[in-house]
């Protein structure tokens, strides 16, 4: 055998040698880390449960908890939009089309009593996109909102979950 098959024969027998001597370790050491990792698994299921099974015991609690808040947060939303001076003029610009239904039912009632036949028109109503607007802007922040506090809930669990609540 010429010296250079000699070399690397004496090196890959080294390296067969030292691949034995690692090979029991490393395989060890992927065994206890799998183990590892299922008992991570099992212990964060079984965590899961017990949120999933505590979360059911307060949920009643915690959705009225969001209503009263909801409901605070809109007699809030009332009383400051009531004083905005933009809401003051639009709620006068729509007092004038009751203030005009209850001219014309004041009219049609005149006719009545004089046996006349009814001529005065009846009130149209119509939607204003203002408010479709408003609902629409409201809508958007309240799914923003909702988003944000699942984000939260997500977290609790999670945390509980993994033990770092």
């Amino acid at each position: 055998m010429s010296s250079e098959v000699e070399k690397a024969a004496e090196k890959l027998a080294k390296l067969q040698a030292q691949a034995e001597r690692y090979s029991t370790p490393l395989a060890e050491a992927h065994a206890a880390l799998e183990a590892a990792r299922v008992a991570e698994t099992e212990r964060q299921a079984e965590r899961r449960k017990q949120y999933s099974r505590d979360y059911l015991k307060t949920y009643r609690e915690r959705a009225d908890a969001v209503i009263q808040d909801g409901k605070a947060a809109h007699e809030r939303f009332k009383e400051l939009i009531s004083a905005e001076p933009w809401f003051i003029a639009y709620a006068e610009y729509r007092a004038g089309r009751e203030k005009r239904r209850h001219v014309l039912d004041a009219a049609q009632a005149a006719q009545t009593v004089l046996g006349e036949v009814n001529t005065i028109p009846e009130q149209r109503w119509y939607e204003s996109s203002l408010l479709q607007d408003i609902v629409k802007l409201a809508d958007a922040k309240a799914t923003e909102i909702g988003g944000e506090y699942d984000k939260e809930l997500t977290a609790e669990r999670d945390a509980y979950v993994k033990g770092t609540d």
